[in-house]
């Protein structure tokens, strides 16, 4: 198929459409130049790489060539990697929610010639359906609005401007925060706490890292313990889940449930990096030992996948593989029985809730709902042997999944998520004595100012 005006450019996300038959422009003023000249408003398509639902709407609406039609007859369309262009991305999403109250990815904002957002979502399916309009039935909708009720148009921007512009918003507030405004902080966060799972609010629930350690600071100014025991509980829970890689360290992007059973499988640089700070944190005060376990597997893996050999760590991981979500991750029991043998993959299905059914599309995600200590006792095993047979059966199992086709990573290198690293990796410093933390630091920040 020929290429559209995206094929020159140097995003992975980008020149994944540039195949599309949509006719895409990357943002610039030659895109706006065409809009202003034909008098169409902008279709403004916002993802990343790594992105699940991106891919969705990708594989339903922009390689079919009938809604692509109706896209290159009505709109002028581009396409924004959000990791390149985090200010566009910001400002849209601030306007995609305050129309629709949520947003996400991808995010899809129509606006006018000038830049001027009017209408926008996330996700459009191709035909009706999850209750939301149809991809095209919205395209059509939107183009003749534009056409027709300018006036309604111009409403929608002057509301849109007015809440963006409005004073005490965010971009104005102060950037230090006193014990006080930290206290109060915590206490209103605090309500949205599920107590029986860890986390913040119902599905779909996020790590919400940065959240977690304002509860930390808060602890360690007033010494209120329930803030601490929130972390504490947060943090195993997700440790515990399937949000995070038994095998191969690292966690997902967030959880679909709110037992962070089932992920979203994108691994992106920016959650494992606060995740690595925070848990290393929680570590300093209370000793826990599978916190530190998080934080050394955690940094494997980044140092094993998201590592530039001349320092600097690449931002994200996909989802899929091979055109299946979480494919790479997940298992059967039949392989598990295949590889490890009956005595072992017996007691690995206990430990780790595999079963013939599965608990995710009929296959498993990996993660503990045995205690060492009650698998000794059912299998009338030592403890130490369990720990034993437990380590070598993730090793075996993590060779085999080597030899998957892996999810692609996006090796774009950004200073802002390898900000974040370096203080992962010197938090982590203070719980452990691996050298290869500090180098790691200090190639990154070599990479990085030079």
């Amino acid at each position: 198929m020929k290429a559209n005006h995206l094929i020159h450019e140097t995003s992975p996300y980008l020149l994944q459409h540039a195949h599309n038959p949509v006719e895409w422009y990357p943002w610039g003023e030659k895109a706006f130049e065409k809009a202003r000249r034909e008098n169409k408003p902008v279709l403004l398509s916002i993802g990343y790489s790594a992105c699940h639902w991106c891919h969705v709407m990708e594989e339903e609406s922009f390689k079919n060539e009938a809604i692509a039609a109706l896209m290159n007859d009505h709109f002028v369309n581009i396409k924004v990697d959000r990791e390149e262009r985090p200010d566009l991305d910001e400002i849209y999403m601030n306007a995609v929610q305050m129309l629709t109250g949520h947003g996400g990815w991808p995010m899809t904002v129509f606006l006018t010639p000038e830049g001027k957002p009017f209408y926008g979502g996330t996700y459009f399916p191709p035909e009706d359906r999850y209750g939301v309009s149809g991809f095209p039935k919205v395209l059509k909708a939107v183009a003749h609005a534009y056409r027709e009720r300018p006036e309604d148009v111009e409403k929608n921007i002057g509301q849109i401007l007015d809440a963006l512009n409005r004073p005490g918003s965010f971009r104005e507030s102060q950037r230090s925060f006193s014990r006080d405004v930290i206290a109060k902080s915590a206490e209103q966060i605090s309500g949205a706490y599920d107590s029986n799972h860890g986390g913040l609010g119902r599905a779909p629930k996020f790590p919400n890292a940065g959240v977690f350690e304002l509860f930390l600071r808060h602890y360690r100014n007033s010494k209120d313990r329930h803030y601490l025991e929130m972390v504490m509980h947060t943090l195993t829970k997700m440790a515990e889940g399937g949000i995070y890689d038994y095998l191969g360290g690292g966690f997902h992007r967030y959880s679909v449930d709110e037992k962070w059973l089932v992920p979203h499988f994108e691994k992106m640089l920016y959650d494992n990096a606060q995740l690595t700070r925070i848990y290393a944190q929680a570590f300093c005060l209370t000793q826990e030992p599978l916190f530190k376990s998080v934080v050394e597997e955690t940094l494997e893996y980044l140092l094993r996948e998201m590592f530039h050999p001349q320092g600097g760590f690449y931002s994200t991981q996909d989802a899929d593989s091979e055109g299946a979500e979480g494919k790479f991750f997940i298992w059967s029991s039949g392989e598990i029985m295949q590889f490890l043998g009956e005595e072992v993959g017996e007691l690995f299905c206990r430990i780790y809730d595999v079963s013939d059914f599965g608990n995710f599309e009929g296959k498993n995600i990996l993660h503990p709902i045995l205690a060492w200590e009650q698998a000794a006792k059912l299998f009338k095993k030592d403890l130490q042997e369990i720990r034993r047979t437990i380590a070598g059966a993730k090793a075996r199992l993590f060779r085999e999944r080597e030899k998957r086709v892996k999810p692609f990573r996006d090796e774009k290198i950004l200073t802002s998520w390898n900000g974040l690293m370096l203080s992962g990796l010197a938090e982590a410093s203070k719980i452990s004595d691996n050298p290869r933390y500090l180098e790691a630091a200090a190639k990154t920040v070599g990479f990085v100012f030079t």
